[in-house]
This record gives structure tokens, C-alpha cells and sequence, in this order.
């Protein structure tokens, strides 16, 4: 049987161990090279359906800041981070902004809210 060598770096904890994946024409996957089980299943989740969790900002209008820090609730296909941010591009809220208040429902279609992470007090 014929096998595929993907190498990553795991983002699943601060140690950034060096993974080695062995995927089979099956779709069996083999990892080595992490140090704990959060390696592997990051593995996996990437080379079948990667996602982030995106960050960015968003003007404020009446408030001690111009802009809040929001970021998507969970992790969004990797596909759509640039669909996201351009939804955010346009987005205006009126201070006060207060920390978990949601910036934006299902961005993008991804059915993932966008929250403020940040509180902006009114001017």
C-alpha cells in the first residue's frame, strides 16, 4: 500500500513538537513525533478539515478607543478566515462595548459568532 508523508508543526500547546504523518490510500492516518495526544488529534483535524479561530478588529464610534479587539467564538474552516474578516471590514459599534458581546452572527455562513473581547467605555 502506498503511503503519504505530511510533515507539521502542532499549534494544539506551546510546545510545537514536529509531527510526522503517514497517511495511507485508505485514509489511515499514522502520527509520530508529538509528545502528548493533543498532537495527533491536531493532526488529523488539519489534513481533514482545518480550522482557526480568527482575530481582528472592529471600529468604535463614541468610544475612549476607536476600535475593539473581536475575535469568532470557535474555530472556522480555514477557507473562510478571509470571507470573516471582510465581513468585519464594515462592521461600526456604538460605544459602550462591553467583553463577550457579539459582534456579528453566523460570519461568513459559518454559523460562528464574532465577539467583542475588549470593553470600550463611552467617551
Amino acid at each position: 500500500m502506498k503511503m503519504k508523508t505530511k510533515e507539521l508543526v502542532c499549534i494544539g500547546c506551546p510546545l510545537g513538537c514536529n509531527l510526522k504523518v503517514e497517511v495511507s490510500e485508505d485514509g489511515a492516518m499514522e502520527v509520530t513525533g508529538n509528545t502528548c495526544p493533543r498532537g495527533a488529534d491536531y493532526a488529523r483535524k488539519e489534513l481533514t478539515d482545518p480550522r482557526r479561530i480568527v482575530t481582528s478588529s472592529v471600529k468604535v464610534q463614541g468610544g475612549h478607543l476607536p476600535c475593539v479587539s473581536v475575535k469568532t467564538e470557535t474555530d472556522i474552516p480555514k477557507d473562510k478566515i478571509f470571507d470573516c474578516v471582510r465581513a468585519l471590514k464594515d462592521v461600526v459599534l456604538t460605544a459602550p462595548v462591553e467583553i463577550g458581546m457579539v459582534v456579528a452572527e453566523d460570519v461568513a455562513g459559518t454559523g460562528v459568532r464574532v465577539i467583542a473581547t475588549k470593553k470600550i467605555d463611552k467617551a
